[in-house]
């Protein structure tokens, strides 16, 4: 064994509840039955894999050449809230007696579902040792509950994503029994073939039916709220019926409410119905060749949120089900799914089309990483898990202060000059206010960021205020998924492939978002300014740099490769001055603080920037404020600039006019209220008569950066919803 200090096999014990989990469980079960040397494989089969309504699922194991060791039929029937419970009891009553004969070392348990919390149970009270699979993450009904339930029951940790990783940290699971390995079922997408899958949509679908030419539908039922979920199915086939396109439709899992789904389906008559193929099970090979060549999946179920992003095929996700899930840019959510046309029009905007593939929840090697983590479980080590909770401040919780408290954000703003750090609270306003100047190195910088967060989080409890999350604006094009800064301006140097979330939040032990500056400043308007309640509206930066943010249909538009909003660098002239992007003409070559710089030492070296009520230190830097200065006291040649640039940027204005048609333009930073106007006279001149109406403004907001960066901790943990 490697580094676990075992002088035996390790025994690993998985218990797989139903078809969902097979997929998972499946890949980790090959790979230690490779690996006889080091690990023996038990298997122990229950739930709905045993019912023939629900295709007699255990049958694919026995195909796949597993021996399964114990089979317990733990289900009682009757699909309702009260059969869940009662088939919780019947496992935990039947598991001990396995449990005891097979004495496993390592107890595999996956997921969500109620089965997996009896066997949890069954397993943490008989002290033995459980791997929790896909721990961490969120979703919605009852399934999130369960699932922090078994997290909390279990010892160690397999995660999919860098969120879930974070999620477990902040259920105080210890970072060590936490392994960031991706979804299992992953390594057999994508390294799925696609030799023969014009067979397998025969097979399943018709003879005549071609790829990306039919539609598969998996609903569930949500047990928190089964009458609405009955009502958004029956919808659901409505819409189906009226799309007209040929449809596989898998049967809803065994949760309650799921009689009364089929119910549906055999009121609208989809068993004989020529559209649509209803089906109990497909095996999982068969089906991720299905889902990747469909024209749309529609329904529910994880798996559209999850494995289907690897193919790139579009989804609608219907309902509140998965409403935590993170998902690739294939899946549109109908949240509230409650009329025909909703979903209809949401199959007329997904059916068809070409998405690219996500990794979001895996990379193709989890299962190396999961043998690996299993073969370096110490069994010498004490059973009784350890919880890391963060540092209490003694008997705080009788304190009726601590009751009050205002719940803020840690922002952090990194500019070229200057690093600021604030306690932003839930209305906006920066409590506290600490300000450095910006090292020159990685390391210096790093170093101060933390120490400079740590003091505002230990301040942040005098001040009465419970730290939510941090979350940094930065110059730069930055990844927001991964907390990444991929590529930096020339302001801020040794700043690329820079992971600013890790080390923050290893730190702090809070969750960590990263954005641009640009992006910030649009979130602080959607929050806290005057893009507050607005659909769509684009806010411009006007400072060192030109930079901006897009909000369309109230969400942050970050683009394909996160260089969304890059307004600096829209070109208004094909032989204009160089810009600091290696282009000619760009908007930041005209109107940035630094082109006006630029223009006023031209003026000054020739002697014609200073005029009457002028006056410059010697060793004072010519600056863009001095540029505004002469042109406000009569300087023809200054305003001419000024009046340059602020055409520049109207002509950029009216590009953004004509390609996003926003409702508002929000101008942010030292420069704008001199631009404004300019603006506006630009846009009646040279816009299309349909968009001069659309309003220009200056922002009122101070600090845009900063309070973009609080927007981001605020809105997601308190969970903004439009």
């Amino acid at each position: 064994m490697e580094k676990n200090g075992n002088n035996r096999k390790l025994r690993v014990c998985v218990a797989t509840c139903n078809r969902a989990d097979y997929s998972k469980l499946a890949p980790i079960m090959f790979g230690i039955k490779a690996e006889p040397q080091f690990f023996e494989l038990d298997v122990v089969v229950l739930g709905s894999h045993l019912i023939d309504d629900y295709g007699n699922t255990y049958r694919m194991i026995e195909q796949d050449d597993f021996d399964i060791n114990t089979r317990l039929h733990t289900i009682v029937r009757g699909e309702d809230e009260a059969a869940m419970v009662e088939s919780v009891g019947l496992a935990l009553v039947k598991l001990p007696d396995v449990l005891n004969r097979l004495k496993p070392d390592i107890m595999i348990v996956h997921g969500d579902r109620f089965d997996a919390l009896a066997v949890a149970t069954s397993a943490a009270l008989m002290n033995i040792r459980i791997l929790h699979i896909e721990g961490g993450e969120v979703s919605g009904t009852i399934d999130d509950s369960i699932r922090h339930a078994i997290t909390k029951l279990a010892h160690y940790h397999v995660c999919c994503t860098r969120n879930a990783e974070q999620h477990l940290i902040s259920m105080c699971e210890d970072h060590d029994r936490i392994l960031l390995a991706g979804c299992p079922s992953y390594d057999k997408l994508l390294s799925a073939k696609n030799k023969d899958y014009m067979s397998i949509i025969r097979m399943w679908l018709g003879d005549d039916v071609k790829p990306k030419d039919y539609i598969v539908a998996l609903q569930h039922p949500v047990t928190t709220d089964i009458k609405h979920s009955i009502k958004m199915f029956e919808l659901t086939l409505d819409a189906l019926i009226s799309f007209n396109k040929r449809t596989l439709i898998l049967f809803p899992n065994i949760d309650a409410g799921s009689k009364e789904m089929v119910r549906v389906m055999r009121k609208k008559g989809v068993e004989h119905h020529p559209n649509f193929r209803a089906v109990k099970h497909v095996p999982f090979d068969q089906f991720i060749q299905l889902v990747a060549h469909a024209g749309c999946m529609i329904g529910n179920s994880s798996c559209g949120v999850r494995e289907v992003g690897a193919f790139g095929t579009p989804v609608i996700n219907l309902g509140t089900r998965q409403i935590g899930r993170e998902t690739g840019e294939n899946v549109l959510h109908v949240r509230d799914a409650d009329t025909q046309d909703k979903i209809l029009q949401a199959l007329h905007l997904q059916f068809g089309k070409q998405y690219p593939c996500s990794k979001i929840y895996g990379d193709g090697n989890a299962v190396p990483r999961i043998l690996k983590f299993l073969k370096s479980i110490d069994l010498q080590e004490p059973l009784q898990k350890k919880f890391c909770f963060p540092p209490v401040k003694e008997n705080i919780s009788k304190d009726i202060d601590h009751i009050l408290e205002t719940q803020s954000a840690l922002a952090v703003d990194l500019g070229g000059t200057n690093l600021r750090v604030a306690i932003v609270s839930m209305k906006g306003e920066v409590v506290k206010k600490y300000t450095q100047s910006n090292p020159k190195t990685y390391e210096e910088r790093i170093k101060l960021i933390l120490q400079m967060c740590v003091e505002a989080a230990a301040e942040a409890v005098k001040l009465n205020c419970r730290i939510l999350g941090v979350g940094i604006s930065t110059g730069g094009r930055v990844n927001p998924r991964e907390g990444i800064v991929l590529h930096s301006t020339k302001l801020i140097q040794e700043w690329s492939s820079v992971d600013l979330r890790t080390p923050i939040s290893d730190t702090l032990h809070l969750p960590v978002w990263v954005d641009n500056d640009g992006n910030c400043a649009a979130l602080a308007e959607r929050k806290f300014g005057q893009g507050k309640g607005l659909e769509n509206f684009v806010t411009l930066i006007t400072g060192t740099g030109i930079g901006g943010g897009i909000i369309h249909q109230h969400e942050l538009i970050h683009g394909s490769s996160f260089c969304a909003a890059e307004l600096g660098h829209l070109v208004v002239s094909l032989d204009g001055p160089d810009c600091s992007c290696g282009n000619h003409g760009c908007i930041e070559a005209y109107a940035s603080g630094m082109a006006l710089q630029r223009e006023a030492k031209k003026l000054h070296d020739e002697d014609l920037l200073l005029v009457e009520g002028m006056s410059m230190k010697k060793e004072e830097t010519v600056g863009a404020l001095h540029l505004i200065q002469a042109a406000k006291l009569g300087n023809t040649k200054a305003a001419s600039i000024l009046r340059t640039a602020g055409t520049a940027l109207g002509l950029g204005v009216v590009n953004i006019l004509h390609t996003m048609n926003p409702s508002l333009v929000i101008l942010s930073g030292v420069l704008a209220s001199h631009y404004v106007n300019i603006v506006k006279d630009v846009i009646r001149q040279q816009a299309l008569f349909s968009v001069q109406t659309v309003d220009v403004v200056v922002s009122d907001l101070v600090d845009p950066a900063l309070l973009g960066a609080a927007s981001m901790v605020l809105d997601y943990t308190t969970r903004r919803v439009q």
